[in-house]
């Protein structure tokens, strides 16, 4: 790994008040958790909190909006974009998110100058690729933590995957026998993408960044109990060398969005629908599908004969230059639909172009279902309302979320994918109708329903996850134990 020139820094006054340093990496998804994790924190204690975003480009359209609607006593920081010109084409997201954050570092060590002045840095908050920026944390004296946005069973892969690098010689999906994760053995086929190739230089910095894992005070942890027990029991045993984890989910997007044409739109289609009879179909903020899949989609739920809201987006294989960081397209999405399909699903079926408010649709009465990416973000916001899944995983670590929800929670149901990865439309046609009124979509719905309720009692005053971010909350604020 590349390395940085270090100071050694004295520590700041404790007159200063105090500042909680949260550094997400690029890309949506990384930031929304965490800056929910920030609001819930204010609700404990009148902290200051800034939020430190490296980047490899201009900040996007999305993450400007977000972040220009934060109170005030967060603030937040882009640092200066690094250059990649050394990285090949097709270099991937893991490797360019880590190498963002390591490249950032002398960036990063001015704003903790700058900010050390005003204030004492109580924490420093970093995302899953981001413990580089422990070696500034060490430098400036400031107790480390990982936030871990995704499912506890990715992070217990990732604590168990410097010992199981050690021991397995192989690629993971050629192993006969599960992999054993702590807490949740699973097949490693299903394990995330970039520990899928061991030679690509992904996988190697996933390794760095779980071996750097063990130097953190803490690791908070975007989950709960009821969701996962056994990677959480698992987890939550102490032991020597072992950071204390804190489930601290079910973190969501609270404050819902209605602006734009299409949010109301959706919504008031919904109104007009019948109680649970609607299933939501998203793919997330940076999901896609190939042409012809967005085609067989669109004939199997013409088949289903169910009600639908679909946010479809423009195919991967016809469009140019999309990214992790902005999938935003300007072909039209409807351009690729079936001939005559928006007209014979007309009042069964709503289709939007690109974008729904999706924490608004999740918690709207007529919302029985969501066929979703299973992105962790998406998963928790379905489990807050109570609402079953279809999985149908695409990328990064959504495969074993898929598994988690389907042979750990029960609360998903998941189409067969042929040899080339294709589902079929008779298939789609047959597994939304079971979710929406056939027997095991009852079942699904009566435990993602105690789901929803424990997710309610472990946010709840007294609350499990509540009691972690207000002892996190208070440890933060105190200036003269931080000091110690």
């Amino acid at each position: 790994m590349e390395e940085t020139p270090k100071q050694q820094i004295v520590s700041t006054p404790l007159s200063k008040p105090p500042m909680v340093v949260m550094l997400p990496s690029p890309g949506m998804g990384h930031l929304i958790p965490i800056i929910e994790f920030a609001k819930r924190i204010l609700l404990h204690q009148n902290l200051n909190i800034t939020l430190i975003i490296p980047t490899e480009a201009s900040p996007s359209k999305a993450q400007k909006t977000v972040l220009q609607s934060l109170p005030n006593s967060i603030s937040h920081t882009f640092l200066p974009p690094v250059s990649f010109s050394d990285l090949p084409p097709d270099a991937k997201i893991e490797t360019i998110i880590s190498l963002t954050v390591l490249r950032s570092l002398p960036s990063l060590r001015q704003k903790f100058t700058t900010l050390s002045t005003t204030h004492t840095l109580t924490a420093v908050i970093v995302d899953l690729f981001a413990t580089d920026a422990f070696d500034v944390a060490v430098e400036f004296n400031v107790p480390k933590y990982v936030f871990y946005p995704s499912s506890t069973t990715a992070l217990s892969l990732f604590l168990y995957l410097p010992r199981l690098d050690q021991e397995v010689q192989c690629e993971y999906r050629e192993l006969t026998e599960p992999v054993q994760i702590p807490g949740f053995p699973i097949h490693g086929k299903y394990l995330l993408d970039p520990v899928q190739d061991r030679k690509n230089d992904a996988y190697k910095y996933v390794l760095h960044n779980t071996k750097r894992y063990g130097e953190a005070d803490g690791i908070i942890e975007n989950s709960f109990l009821e969701l996962e027990p056994g990677p959480v029991k698992e987890l939550q045993k102490e032991e020597p060398g072992k950071p204390k984890i804190y489930p601290v989910g079910p973190l969501v997007k609270r404050d819902v969005v209605q602006t734009g044409a299409n949010g109301s739109e959706c919504l008031k289609w919904l109104d007009n629908q019948p109680h649970g009879s609607v299933l939501f179909v998203s793919f997330g903020s940076g999901g896609t599908l190939s042409s012809n899949q967005i085609i067989e989609l669109a004939l199997g739920l013409e088949m289903s004969e169910q009600r639908f809201l679909w946010v479809v987006r423009s195919p991967n294989d016809k469009i140019a230059n999309a990214s992790y960081f902005s999938a935003e397209t300007h072909s039209d999405p409807f351009d690729f639909l079936p001939n005559g399909f928006l007209e014979r699903t007309k009042g069964r079926g709503f289709v939007v172009s690109s974008w729904a408010p999706q924490p608004s649709v999740l918690a709207h009465g007529s919302t029985g279902g969501f066929l979703t990416h299973c992105g962790w973000n998406s998963i928790l916001e379905s489990v807050v309302n109570g609402v079953p899944l279809v999985v149908w995983p695409l990328f990064a670590e959504q495969k074993m979320n898929a598994v988690i929800l389907t042979e750990g929670a029960k609360v998903g149901l998941r189409p067969n994918f042929n040899e080339n990865g294709f589902v079929e439309r008779h298939e789609i046609a047959s597994v939304v109708k079971c979710l929406m009124e056939g027997e095991d979509g009852k079942k699904l719905r009566y435990q993602m329903k105690d789901l929803k309720e424990a997710a309610a009692k472990t946010l709840g005053e007294n609350g499990t996850s509540t009691n972690h971010i207000s002892n996190l909350a208070l440890k933060w604020s105190n200036i003269s134990n931080v000091a110690n």
